[in-house]
């Protein structure tokens, strides 16, 4: 298996450039939460082995529509400056194509948990000409679990330093869940073993999101069936996802060994989660 030009450190620090040059140009800390594939080297940033990385930065906005549209004229603005432009058809989505090293399209994607709202459709947000949220449920989880961090990239020979705020463990595990449920796409559940095998403060998956949500909402119990059924065996999409990813990063693993280690965690968060009563 040959390395995804869009998993590699160049690409992740494309993106984290991207990320801190949108913050600096807003002028203070946005109201959005990050969380998608930025976020596990974050979570796991003293682990031994490294995060494939990522050029996507996907962003939960329900709190920055909670504070009214004066935060969303910034970001959208902030954008315009960093020099993303919105796709014509998804304005839930901008794209930067930066030469910064190798070139790479970096994507901003804005993500909404609207209970008001079917699943799929676009929020707009009032007073922008250009921006907007998908609706994808299950991202809420991130900003129900929000930590501030510091990201620091070095721009045009400076060191800028911005204060984000990032998704926990259990709000990145839950919404991660939800968007592997509705696209199914390799790298979801790669990230979610990476996290529940590696993360800074070897916190237990489940424990975590007893922790910050009290409970597993029934909605929740789909996700996780689906996510269990994911790494049930080593011929899994899911455990293949994990084992693929890593043995590209880490050749000198063993693969044999890494699916279990997949699907070892993996099994555990969801049979906890699906079995317990929360603490």
């Amino acid at each position: 298996m040959s390395a995804d030009p869009e998993r590699t450190l160049e690409a992740r620090a494309a993106a984290e450039l991207a990320l801190v040059r949108v913050v600096h140009h807003y002028g203070g800390k946005p109201e959005f939460v990050l969380l998608g594939g930025l976020v596990p080297q974050l979570l796991c940033s003293n682990a031994a082995f490294r995060h494939a990385g990522t050029t996507d930065v996907d962003v939960q906005v329900d709190l920055e529509i909670a504070s009214g549209s004066k935060g969303a004229v910034r970001l959208e603005r902030a954008l315009e400056l960093a020099g993303f432009v919105p796709d014509v058809e998804r304005i839930w989505r901008w794209q930067l194509l930066t030469a910064t090293g190798r070139r790479a399209e970096v994507k901003f994607e804005l993500l909404a948990d609207r209970d008001d709202q079917p699943g799929g459709v676009v929020v707009k947000f009032d007073d922008c000409v250009n921006l907007g949220a998908a609706n994808l449920h299950g991202t809420g989880y991130a900003a129900r679990d929000v930590h501030e961090m510091t990201i620091v990239a070095r721009d045009g020979g400076v060191d800028r330093a911005v204060v984000v705020n990032v998704t926990g463990v259990a709000g990145f595990l839950m919404a991660k869940a939800a968007a592997a449920k509705g696209r199914s796409k390799a790298r979801d559940w790669y990230d979610i073993a990476f996290v529940l095998l590696h993360n800074d403060e070897h916190v237990d998956g489940a424990a975590a999101v007893f922790a910050a949500f009290g409970s597993v909402a029934i909605a929740a119990r789909t996700l996780l069936l689906e996510l269990q059924a994911n790494f049930a065996d080593p011929g899994s999409q899911g455990t293949a996802a994990y084992v693929d990813q890593m043995m590209v990063d880490h050749p000198e693993q063993d693969a044999t060994e890494l699916a279990a280690d997949a699907m070892l965690a993996v099994g555990a968060f969801c049979d906890r989660l699906l079995t317990e009563p929360s603490p």
